[in-house]
């Protein structure tokens, strides 16, 4: 017996956005959070990159951040601004809007849903068979469920009981983040020095945000004297600090799980990867963790898919995380003085000042130019499906309108024509369209217009084939066939 199809660990964003596609996809899951209260006290993540505003579009809630946040062009390397207006997408820029209330917003939503979180109990165990996993709650409870995905945190105790391992690279610097109140105002804005840099900012509370780099690996919890001294050795006083909200500690330190999967143990977000928040992909590499994870997690806890399907995730998944995760190491490597890494950064710099170095640097950062490796074929294949306006008999549709329910979706441009689903029908919608536009793709530029494409329900083509639909039923057997 078990109790839930899935549990997930944890009420992050991307514990939250999973939970959200597995109820989408039908599952049975619940959601466990050690925090007794919902709302985050620590802002967390600065904003989202355009390729998670439109992961957010495909369900139909982008629009909620866009009320909250504000767009402005955030990506940037090498000292360099890359400018992605001109990028085919409707979202051609990031999002200015702090963690915490992204979070919130992510919470409501799957509420809507009728996702079930149980708060204020930790997983403190578990123990996994060929059926299901057991865990043990800080509550004395044992539940049971067929799988348990890990999405807690970078010390994610699911990781660590699976023996999953996290190799990586140790920590080269530290950083003190704290909120405080402040008895003089302080000089805000950055401030660099031999130790490194240093951020006094005015927050939404009224508080002053403090960020101090340490002038070693600093190990433990932060405290008030950790944080004094620091701002005392920085700036020549301290402010007249007091009543912190939250005081903590953060790393270049970047690992990754070696394995995304292990039996009926999976992992998303933090737990499978941690890194220096350069270039600010943390929460929406968790964010497509859980986009590609919950419509598969989904098919195969309902009995509607086999277990190997989730081998997909980690062949897909690792890879782009480990692409980003290498920006996120390069950058640090580039705010160094000493005489090499300053000759990197010099070249680094000229290399951004050439158009196309620096197109295919934004497409990576903006998340805009992910494929997925799906095999050879149209320049579609594996890639994000844009946006477009289709003429359909139910009138003009966008694309990612049709995604909100989180189906396969097949498009034939051929009314009339050959492409059909045959016993698949009932998996997923056919949509009759017509097209007219160019097909441009970010970075690549045009492509061919194809006759059919079949969309998975994360919004990747899994299939761009002829009037014909050949291979189609070979493509539908491999992601939504049945035991």
């Amino acid at each position: 017996m078990t109790d839930h199809a899935v549990i997930i660990a944890g009420a992050g964003p991307t514990g939250l956005m999973l939970g959200a596609e597995l109820r989408l996809g039908g599952a049975d899951v619940l959601v466990i959070e050690k925090r007794s209260d919902a709302l985050r006290v620590q802002p967390g993540a600065l904003g989202l990159h355009a390729r998670t505003i439109e992961l957010l579009d495909q369900r139909g809630i982008a629009g909620r951040f866009l009320a909250e946040g504000t767009p402005m062009q955030v990506v940037g390397f090498a000292g360099a601004r890359l400018d992605i207006s001109d990028f085919p997408t409707r979202h051609n820029y990031g999002l200015s809007l702090i963690q915490k209330h992204s979070e919130r917003l992510l919470g409501d939503w799957a509420e809507e849903l009728g996702v079930p979180i149980l708060r204020g109990v930790a997983i403190e165990s578990l123990t996994q068979d060929g059926t299901g996993v057991s865990v043990q709650l800080s509550d004395g409870r044992e539940l049971r469920a067929g799988f348990l995905v890990g999405c807690d945190g970078g010390r994610s105790l699911v990781r660590k009981a699976a023996g999953i391992g996290f190799p990586g690279s140790d920590a080269t610097l530290s950083h003190l983040l704290a909120e405080v109140d402040m008895a003089v105002e302080p000089p805000f804005g950055l401030r660099s020095d031999a130790i490194g840099t240093h951020a006094l900012s005015q927050t939404e509370t009224g508080k002053v945000g403090v960020m101090v780099t340490e002038g070693a690996i600093g190990s433990g919890p932060v405290t008030l004297d950790h944080l004094r001294a620091a701002l005392v050795a920085h700036y020549g006083t301290d402010f007249g600090m007091s009543n912190p909200t939250y005081m903590t500690r953060f790393t270049d330190m970047t690992r990754q799980a070696d394995q995304y999967r292990k039996g009926r143990v999976l992992l998303a977000g933090d737990a499978a990867h941690i890194h220096y928040p350069a270039g600010g992909f943390g929460m929406g590499i968790g964010l497509a963790d859980a986009v590609n994870l919950g419509w598969k997690l989904a098919l195969v806890a309902n009995g509607e898919a086999p277990g190997s399907l989730l081998d997909t995730y980690h062949a897909e998944r690792h890879p782009a995380a480990a692409r980003l995760l290498r920006y996120t190491m390069a950058s640090v490597a580039l705010t160094r003085t000493d005489e090499r890494s300053r000759a990197v950064a010099a070249i680094m710099g000229e290399l951004m000042a050439l158009p196309d170095s620096a197109r295919m640097v934004a497409g990576d950062m903006s998340g805009l130019s992910l494929r997925y490796d799906l095999g050879e074929g149209h320049p579609l294949l594996g890639r994000r499906m844009p946006d477009l306006e289709l003429r359909t008999d139910a009138g003009t549709r966008r694309v990612f309108d049709m995604l909100h329910d989180a189906k396969p979706l097949l498009l034939s441009f051929n009314p009339g024509g050959g492409v059909e689903p045959g016993p698949w029908a009932q998996r997923l919608k056919l949509v009759e369209a017509r097209y007219s536009g160019a097909w441009t793709l970010p970075v690549i530029g045009a492509v061919p217009a194809p006759a059919a494409v079949l969309v998975r329900p994360d919004g990747h083509v899994a299939w761009v084939g002829d009037r014909q639909g050949e291979g189609l039923d070979a493509v539908l057997s491999r992601w939504f066939r049945a035991d």
